[in-house]
C-alpha cells in the first residue's frame, strides 16, 4: 500500500511539525531551564506528564484526522476503499503511533543507563546534566530524521526487511544472553577524534562548553561529555530505526512517534535516574521485543497477509515490558543502591591534550 500520508502531499506538515518541535524546545531551554539548576523528582515528573500528554494528544488528533481524510482520498477511492474500510485504516494509524511510541520510548530506557554512566563517569554536577541533556536530545533528533529518511528508501526493498528483521532478531538474542560489558567512554573513538580537533581542559567553567585560554577556543569536560551522549544516540538508532519500521512503513507515523520518544527522554532520565537500577530485568523485556519486532517484519506480517494485527502488536509489547518491570520490582526489593559503574578518574577528570 503506497503511503497514506505522501511527503509531497504532507510537506508543510513536517514543515510546521518540525517548527513547533523547535519552538518548544527553544521555551525549555530559554525560559524554563534558563538558570541552571538541580532537576528533581517532582519537576522531572511533571514534564514526564507533559510530554506524554502531547503525545497522547497528537496521537488522538493524528486519529480523527485520518478519520476525516482517508475515506475521501481519491487514491483509497479509486482503489475502491469503502469508508468503513478507510476508517479501520485510520484506526490502525493510530494504534500504529502508539505502539511505536510505545516502543521507542522503552527502548530509550538504555539511553538512560548511559547517561548515568557518562555523567558518573565525567563527573558532570547535576544543575548542568538538563543542559547537556538538552543538546544532546536536540543533536539526537537531527541523526533520527537521517536515519529515518534513510530507512523510509531502503524499506522499498524488500530484502532490506529481512534485513532489518535479522538485525532485530540478532540483537534481541544478544540482549539475552550476551554477557553484559562496562561502558567506558574513554574509549569511545568520537571523542578520540573530538580531541585531535580540539584541546579540552580538564576543570568545568559553569556551563559553557567553550572555553578561550590564550587566545584558543578550548573544549571543556561538558563538551566531552555531550559528544560521548551524542555517539550513544547514533548506536541506539541503529536499533530504534528498524524498530519503529517493523511496526509501520507509514514515514509520518514513524517520524512522529520517533520525536516525541526521544522529547520525553530528559525527563525520564531525572525521573529514573535513581531508581532505574531497580529495573534489573528489563533489559530481558527489551530483548523480547526486539525479537518479536524482528519476527514481525521478517516474517509474521508476510504470514498475516502484509500485515501483522496492530493490535495484538500493542497488546504482546506492553505484556511483555509490563511483565518485566513487575518482576523486577518483586526482586528488587531490599536492594538499596545501583550497581557500581565504573570508578570515575581522579581530577582532572579529563585528560587535555
Amino acid at each position: 500500500m503506497p503511503a497514506l500520508f505522501p511527503f509531497a502531499d504532507y510537506w508543510w506538515f513536517y514543515a510546521l511539525f518540525t517548527l513547533g518541535v523547535l519552538a518548544v524546545l527553544a521555551l525549555d531551554l530559554g525560559v524554563f531551564h534558563r538558570d541552571a539548576h538541580v532537576v528533581g523528582f517532582k519537576e522531572a515528573l511533571g514534564w514526564t506528564i507533559v510530554w506524554t500528554a502531547l503525545s497522547l494528544a497528537f496521537c488522538f488528533v493524528l486519529w480523527r484526522y485520518a478519520e476525516w481524510k482517508l475515506p475521501q482520498d481519491p487514491r483509497l477511492v479509486a482503489a475502491g476503499m469503502t469508508t468503513a474500510a478507510a476508517s479501520a485504516l485510520a484506526d490502525r494509524t493510530a494504534l500504529e503511533f502508539l505502539t511505536g511510541y510505545v516502543v521507542e520510548l522503552s527502548l530509550s530506557v538504555d539511553n538512560v543507563f548511559v547517561f548515568i554512566v557518562v555523567f558518573t563517569f565525567f563527573g558532570v554536577p547535576a544543575q548542568y546534566q538538563h543542559r547537556v541533556l538538552f543538546y544532546g536530545i536536540l543533536g539526537a533528533l537531527i541523526f533520527r530524521v537521517i536515519f529515518i529518511a534513510l530507512g523510509s528508501v531502503l524499506m522499498q526493498f524488500h530484502w532490506v526487511i529481512w534485513v532489518f528483521g535479522g538485525f532485530l532478531i540478532l540483537t534481541g538474542l544478544k540482549i539475552l544472553f550476551a554477557p553484559e560489558k562496562p561502558m567506558d567512554p574513554e574509549k569511545n573513538p568520537l571523542l578520540r577524534l573530538l580531541r585531535r580537533f580540539i584541546p579540552i581542559v580538564p576543570t568545568f567553567d559553569g556551563q559553557k562548553f567553550f572555553v578561550v585560554k590564550n587566545g584558543v577556543r578550548h573544549g571543556t569536560p561538558l563538551l566531552v561529555a555531550l559528544a560521548a551522549i551524542e555517539f550513544s544516540d547514533i548506536i541506539f538508532a541503529v536499533d530504534s530505526v528498524p524498530a519503529i519500521f517493523a511496526i509501520t512503513k507509514e514515514p509520518l507515523v514513524v517520524f512522529t512517534s520517533n520525536i516525541f520518544a526521544i522529547l520525553g527522554l530528559r525527563s525520564m532520565f531525572f525521573l529514573l535516574s535513581g531508581v532505574v537500577h531497580k529495573f534489573r530485568f528489563l533489559k530481558y523485556g527489551l530483548g523480547v521485543v526486539l525479537i518479536f519486532v524482528g519476527l514481525k517484519m521478517a516474517w509474521l506480517n508476510d504470514l498475516f497477509g502484509g500485515k501483522f494485527p496492530i493490535v495484538w502488536s500493542l497488546a504482546i509489547i506492553a505484556g511483555v515490558l509490563g511483565a518485566s518491570i513487575a518482576v523486577s520490582l518483586v526482586f528488587s526489593r531490599g536492594v538499596l543502591a545501583p550497581p557500581a559503574g565504573p570508578a570515575r578518574p581522579a581530577a582532572p577528570s579529563v585528560p587535555t591534550t
